[in-house]
């Protein structure tokens, strides 16, 4: 396996401009690349068009075209690596996200792509769909796909965003424990929590927490703290 994806957290780090944080660490991982196909499925309320202007604003480096616009977008995702081009795929609604790409039969190309090297960079529903299933994404299921089944880049959950604030005066569950309630009725499944700010990056068999700050493992009754540039490649080896 050649993967060579960036999956941050999010888009945007406390109050900073969109992509501010992420800038230098994305364009690193494209490398010579500045080709970009970006899919923009997770957006609801935004058109898809102004998605890709807001994504090619922040990064005024890259040629970003929305993959929206082919007339063959399967094919645009077979072609990436010929073409030279990265993929890279937004925030937003991850249910809407996933409902898209199984619609439009983009599930098989895009993990080949992935497999075969092409460049990938998520933030939040972007990153959602590279673990096994979308199951602890922090959206709602405003629409149903046909499987909570995703990418399978990493062989683990994950929950971008994640954070260990509770307001004071909130009742309703805290993260962790509707992380809880996954990892109870899923004890072998891992599930890694990622602050913003921070990412995991997938390079060939290899995988870290990049980023100044620390994150979790949720396994089973157990929460345990990951640290900044710690290698969690011991995780893509885990037994199913």
């Amino acid at each position: 396996m050649t993967a060579h994806v960036l999956m941050l957290s999010s888009s945007r780090e406390g109050d900073e401009a969109y992509l501010t944080h992420a800038k230098a660490r994305i364009l690193a991982h494209l490398g010579d690349i500045r080709d970009l196909v970006f899919i923009p499925y997770a957006a609801v309320t935004q058109s898809y068009d102004s998605y890709v202007d807001a994504v090619a604003s922040a990064l005024p480096e890259c040629n970003v075209v929305g993959l929206h616009t082919f007339d063959d977008p399967v094919a645009a995702i077979h072609n990436a690596s010929e073409n030279g081009h990265a993929i890279v795929v937004g925030g937003g609604n991850t249910f809407h996200l996933l409902h898209s790409l199984y619609r439009f039969a983009l599930m098989v190309p895009l993990k080949h792509a992935i497999c075969n090297g092409v460049p990938y960079v998520g933030w939040s529903a972007g990153s959602n769909i590279c673990g096994q299933s979308i199951r602890t994404t922090n959206d709602m299921p405003i629409i149903e796909p046909p499987s909570f089944d995703a990418l399978e880049v990493v062989p683990f959950q994950i929950n971008p965003h994640y954070t260990d604030y509770h307001p004071p005066g909130h009742n309703g569950e805290t993260r962790d424990q509707r992380l809880a309630e996954f990892t109870t009725l899923n004890p072998e499944i891992p599930v890694v929590g990622i602050r913003e700010g921070s990412a995991l990056l997938l390079s060939g068999s290899t995988l870290t927490l990049v980023g100044e700050k620390s994150g979790f493992i949720f396994q089973g009754n157990n929460k345990t703290p990951v640290q900044p540039e710690q290698d969690l490649t011991e995780l893509l080896n885990r037994a199913d």
